[in-house]
Order: C-alpha cells, then structure tokens, then sequence
C-alpha cells in the first residue's frame, strides 16, 4: 500500500493569457460603441458683434414661456395641451397672411422658446420635440406622408433628398430658443 499523497491531475494554463488577450481583441473589433448625439442645434456665432440686427415683426413671432414650475404661456395666455399648441403653431406657420394676428408667410414665422433657470430639462424636450414635431407636420402633409415615413427618409440618397427638399419647399424651421431667465 501506498501512504504518499496523490497528485490530481492539473491543467496545463500556459496558453490562457493568449486564448484571453485574443478574445479581448475580438471583442473590442467588433463591439460598435453607441455615441449619444444629444440635442442637435444651430449654435449662434461666437462673435455676436459682427450679426447684423434684423427687426421681427410681432406678428411672425410665436411665443412659448415656459416658467420655474413647468407652465406654459403661450403669446401671453395660458397655455393648453401640447398637443393643442403643436395645431396652433402649424396654423400660425401656414397662415400666408390671411389672418392678421398670425404670420405673414412660413418662412418669416418664428417660433420662439424662452425657459426659466427653474424649468426642468424634461419640459424643456417636451416642448422642443412639439414645435419640430408641428414641423415635421407640415413636411410630412407636403410630402404626402406620415410623420414617420417623413422623419425616416436619409440625406444620403439623392431621390429621398429630393423629396425631403420639395417637402420643405420654403418653410424653414425657425424656432429661437432664448437665454433663460431668472
């Protein structure tokens, strides 16, 4: 009889550094590494000496206040829905002058959005995504598609460009978003 102490068998981890430092590599090839884009805007220039002063007509401007507890004011009354709002801005937008208290043509019509240092970031996006959905409204009717259909089509392909451009067919987006207020 044997007294000594068995060996068990024991696996050979010479090669797992490699086999480990190969599937890092796979992995950090083929992993795509989502970037967020945030809010995609037209920042004003850096110089703000050298843009020229353009006076606006009361009558082209569309006025969302948004106050320090997430209220709306709109053109200085309360404001309803969101969804009420989005209607009354592609109103005021396609109005081409026919009703005085609204904007002279679409593409003179400002929509501007003026927050408080208080309103919360989720108001804010609410509010922003409503004027360029009301927008993407009137691009979409002017393409005879759905919103969807409309936001869905890509720059990159010259026929979906075309169609985008004619959708657009002098209606720019134009909202003003303001300094917020104390």
């Amino acid at each position: 009889m044997r007294t000594g102490k068995r060996n068990g068998a024991e696996i050979n981890s010479s090669s797992m550094a490699d086999i480990a430092f190969l599937l890092l590599i796979f992995f950090l090839v083929t992993t795509t590494i989502v970037n967020d884009k945030g809010i995609l805007l037209l920042l004003p220039p850096e110089n703000l000496k050298e843009v020229p002063f353009v006076p606006i007509h009361e009558r082209n401007l569309f006025k969302i206040q948004v106050n320090s507890v997430d209220q709306l004011l709109v053109n200085n009354e309360d404001g309803p829905d969101l969804n009420i709002i989005r209607r009354d801005i592609k109103t005021f937008v396609l109005n081409h002058g026919r009703n005085p208290k609204s904007s002279e043509s679409p593409n003179k019509a400002i929509v501007s959005i003026k927050t408080n240092r208080g309103t919360s970031y989720e108001r804010y996006i609410d509010v922003l995504n409503m004027v360029q959905g009301a927008y993407y409204d009137i691009y979409s009717e002017n393409s005879n598609l759905t919103n969807e259909g409309y936001r869905s089509l890509k720059m990159s392909d010259p026929k979906e460009r075309a169609i985008i451009r004619e959708a657009k067919n002098g209606i720019p987006m134009n909202i003003s978003i303001a300094e917020p207020s104390n």
